[in-house]
């Protein structure tokens, strides 16, 4: 069975192309087949961090049709078991990619046979960011300690909330749900996601099960990333709970990865860092991370909605 792993942050600069080619490397070293997708539209760079620096093929090359097969844009890297699917040569208006369009690569990343694959997402909040997310029923969210970062990394967790809950109803149903939530708790009272729920539990229960269920199934982790010394070590799992208190789904904090600033100088210089500084704290907590994610029971594709 495949397992899918979209990365996801809030904010640019979180670690979610390093951390998707750390989990790559090392899980590529213990034999599994693993594919990088770069789904970074308009600003891929995961090529540069597994040393493919003239990709032949990307991701535009299959949205346009130029290769009808998704399997045919897979490139080979350096690390035998690791493959990328490369966003470098996109063209500048695939951040803006069409609904049919993104079924087709959704539909299409689904069929692939690959162990793992881990999905590096874009920052932000869009409706691709948030749809590719919601492709599997696993998830990794990453943020570092600044609370700039740990907002918008809630706001992406809310988000993707929000648009699981919209799938559930036709958008006359669902703008007809907006209006019954102002009318009771107040104008900016859809913006919050217990008084949402609320509302579906007492006019919508069966849909309200479904969406009960729904999260109830999903294995989302947290990680922080760049924790440094002075930093709270339990800062991971108080927003954890948190995120359970108002958005009412569990999400498992995963481990933290300490702040190095040989990364910064790995990355420059366009080498591996778990190759060249293996036995830094850093690199033996994305060991840590990489069994973790192994371990993990497999996620049922969600592609049902559609």
């Amino acid at each position: 069975m495949v397992h899918i792993w979209p990365i996801g942050g809030g904010k640019g600069g979180s670690g979610k192309s390093f951390l998707a080619s750390s989990l790559g490397r090392l899980l590529a070293g213990l034999g599994k087949k693993t594919l990088l997708i770069d789904l970074d539209l308009g600003a891929a760079n995961l090529h540069t961090l597994v040393d493919v620096p003239y990709p032949e093929k990307c991701l535009s090359d299959f949205i346009r049709n130029e290769i009808t097969l998704l399997e045919n844009i897979v490139l080979e890297t350096p690390v035998p078991n690791l493959f990328l699917i490369s966003g470098a040569q996109d063209n500048l208006d695939i951040a803006n990619l069409p609904y049919d369009k993104k079924i087709k690569t959704l539909k299409a990343i689904s069929k692939l046979k690959y162990e793992y694959i881990f999905l590096d997402l874009g920052a932000g909040t869009s409706f691709n960011t948030l749809d590719f997310f919601l492709t599997s029923r696993n998830g990794i969210f990453i943020t570092t300690p600044e609370p700039t970062s740990i907002e918008n990394v809630y706001r992406l967790m809310r988000a993707i909330y929000f648009r699981r809950i919209r799938h559930y109803f036709t958008a006359t149903a669902f703008r007809a749900l907006e209006e019954k939530v102002r009318r009771k708790f107040g104008d900016n009272s859809f913006n919050k996601p217990e008084c949402i729920i609320s509302v579906v539990k007492k006019y919508h229960s069966e849909k309200y099960l479904q969406l009960e269920n729904d999260f109830n199934s999903f294995k989302f982790k947290l990680i922080i990333n760049q924790l440094r010394k002075q930093d709270n070590i339990a800062l991971g799992s108080q927003i954890c709970k948190i995120i359970e208190k108002h958005l009412g789904f569990h999400v498992d904090f995963s481990g933290n990865i300490a702040y190095d600033e040989h990364v910064h100088d790995a990355i420059c210089q366009r080498v591996s860092f778990l190759d060249r500084y293996p036995h830094t704290l850093a690199a033996n907590d994305l060991r840590e991370l990489s069994k973790r994610i192994s371990n993990s029971a497999g996620e049922q594709l969600m592609l049902h909605y559609l």
